[in-house]
C-alpha cells in the first residue's frame, strides 16, 4: 500500500516506539501521534482539514479498530495493514522504483 498524496499518517505507537524509530525518518508526509484511547474516546483532535488519514501501529492489529473509529466520526481514515514494518518494506520498493 502506498500513501496517498495529501495523507498524514497517524502514529499509534507508544512514546518510547515512536521516538527509537520516528515516521518522519521514514516519510515526508506529515506524522501526528495520537494514542488508540484518544481515538476510541473521541479526543483526538483530528480533522478533515489534515486530508486522508493513514493509521499505523507497530504491526498493524490496532490501526484496523482507530480506523474504523475515526470513520465513525466522519473522517477519511484507513488502516495501514502490516503496521511499521511493511511501511519501511514499501517505502524501500518506492525508492527501488524511483518514486
Amino acid at each position: 500500500m502506498t500513501l496517498p498524496e495529501g495523507a498524514t499518517v497517524i502514529d499509534l505507537r507508544p512514546e518510547d516506539l515512536r521516538a527509537a524509530d520516528p515516521l518522519g525518518d521514514l516519510t515526508a508526509r506529515p506524522v501526528r501521534a495520537v494514542s488508540l484511547q484518544a481515538i476510541e474516546d473521541g479526543a483526538h483532535g483530528l480533522t478533515p482539514d489534515l486530508g486522508p488519514l493513514v493509521v499505523i501501529c507497530e504491526r498493524g492489529v490496532r490501526s484496523g479498530l482507530a480506523a474504523r473509529y475515526l470513520s465513525a466520526d466522519g473522517l477519511d481514515a484507513r488502516a495501514y495493514p502490516g503496521g511499521v514494518p511493511a511501511l519501511r518494506v514499501a517505502l524501500r520498493g518506492d525508492e527501488a522504483g524511483g518514486n
